[in-house]
């Protein structure tokens, strides 16, 4: 019997009027939206339902936005009785799945990623940061450049392996503006600067990942009743202490997706179900392996197609 795992998308993903359709329709999406507002203090499903876009996109509001709209999700397809033998999120997402696996309550993960979203916004000034996406370039050879760009004195590197032929990279203005020159030169079929309000997932980023610690201190972290596969790792876990030590680091490390993906295929995993707004990770997944069984959830349309596709299965 093929495995299943539950994968929560991460910053990026966010739409205005997302998870709305489902907290009409459902009482258990709707609580879930409520809280988020009451443990925030902010009226923070507003800005999920009715925008504007550009209050959503900022990082302190995207975080719990996303994490608040996946677990509303979540929690209907447990009124249905779905359940996974795993859980993988990229970046934020990670917070989503480690609630999915009971390790973190959903109050106090979406106040976690509201200091994260502003911790991370804070570590750099505006404009002196930067991210882009580098394709058809393997990641040895982007290492090596991203390498030699920071030895020269402008720091960038890897920051998303999402899967093959498809690489971020995060680091100061100057720093990935030459090393996608570079890249370019040297063979990668494009790169994309990103729109994004900081160099997430590179060492810019540790005075937030500082900041964190005491916040994962005053919020209680169980162990994970199911394994979470850990962006820094790309392996299993489960213990509280664990837990702790990785969310501090996957804050400043890149995210290792494409070996996430790998490493839930060697587990026995043959179907993904991605929770929340999207279908990026879904995407990634059949990039990387094409045989498998994907499904993204984040409307009732979705979930309607899905369900009857899961209680196939059973």
């Amino acid at each position: 019997m093929g495995k299943t795992a539950f994968i929560f998308p991460g910053q990026g993903s966010q739409t205005v009027g997302m998870g709305k359709q489902l907290a009409e329709e459902f009482k258990v999406a709707k609580e879930r939206f409520d809280l988020a507002d009451e443990r925030l203090q902010l009226e923070l499903s507003e800005i999920i339902f009715n925008g504007p876009m550009e209050k959503l996109k900022m990082t302190e509001n995207t975080q719990p936005a996303l994490l608040t709209t996946s677990i509303a999700v979540l929690e209907v397809l447990k009124e249905y009785g779905i359940k996974a033998d795993y859980a993988a999120g990229h970046s934020l997402g990670e917070y989503s799945a480690l609630v999915a696996a009971g390790a973190v309550s959903f109050s106090d993960a979406v106040y976690a990623v509201r200091q994260r979203g502003l911790f991370m916004e804070e570590a750099v000034p505006a404009g002196q940061g930067a991210m882009a996406a580098v394709l058809g370039m393997d990641r040895e050879k982007l290492t090596q450049v991203t390498e030699e760009v920071t030895e020269g004195g402008d720091l960038v590197q890897l920051a998303n392996l999402n899967c093959p032929g498809q690489i971020a990279i995060s680091g100061t203005a100057a720093g990935v503006e030459k090393a996608s020159k570079v890249a370019k030169e040297q063979g990668a079929r494009r790169v994309i600067p990103l729109e994004v309000s900081g160099p997430f997932h590179s060492n810019l980023m540790k005075p937030a990942a500082e900041k964190m610690k005491p916040i994962l201190d005053e919020i209680s972290i169980q162990d994970a009743e199911i394994p979470v596969i850990a962006n820094v790792t790309a392996k299993e876990m489960t213990e509280a202490s664990d837990i702790k030590a990785k969310l501090i680091e996957q804050i400043y490390s890149p995210v290792l997706w494409e070996d996430t993906v790998r490493r839930l295929l060697e587990l026995g995993v043959d179907t993904f179900v991605e929770i929340g707004p999207g279908n990026v990770l879904s995407g990634l997944v059949r990039k990387i392996d094409r045989s498998v069984k994907t499904m993204a959830i984040g409307d009732k349309d979705s979930l309607l197609k899905a369900l009857d596709s899961l209680k196939g299965d059973e």
